[in-house]
């Protein structure tokens, strides 16, 4: 499993640049919008927050419909969106798919918004 932020995750483009040390650039504006939007929707916060809470930080697609009363495709659509925003990785196993968070992806995200002494 490669977890190593690339120069395509927003997450790892926007970290180097806190919003309080410099101005973001246009295209780490975009990316790291992208990754809050991700966030901002009430959904994928509790996915986020339910995974992260499991003993091992993964869980099941399978597992993730009940305790949101919505369906699969549902549930899939917004795990995709917070992959694609470089949040959670995504591991096919037989038929189903585990989502893990990446690890420092959210510490890095927050870090971007956290003000640093010079």
């Amino acid at each position: 499993m490669n977890t190593t932020p690339t120069a395509a995750d927003p997450v790892a483009a926007a970290c180097c640049t806190p919003l309080t040390r410099e101005v973001l650039g246009a295209e780490e504006a975009v990316q790291f919008a992208r990754l809050l939007k991700a966030v901002a929707e009430p959904t994928r916060l509790r996915l986020v927050s339910l995974i992260a809470a499991q003993e091992n930080q993964e869980a099941c697609v399978c597992d993730l419909t009940e305790p949101f009363g919505l369906g699969q495709p549902t549930i899939s659509h917004h795990l995709k969106i917070l992959v694609d925003a470089g949040i959670l990785h995504r591991e096919k196993r037989g038929v189903w798919a585990y989502y893990s968070i990446i690890p420092g992806a959210l510490e890095r995200a927050a870090a971007v918004l956290s003000p640093q002494e010079a």
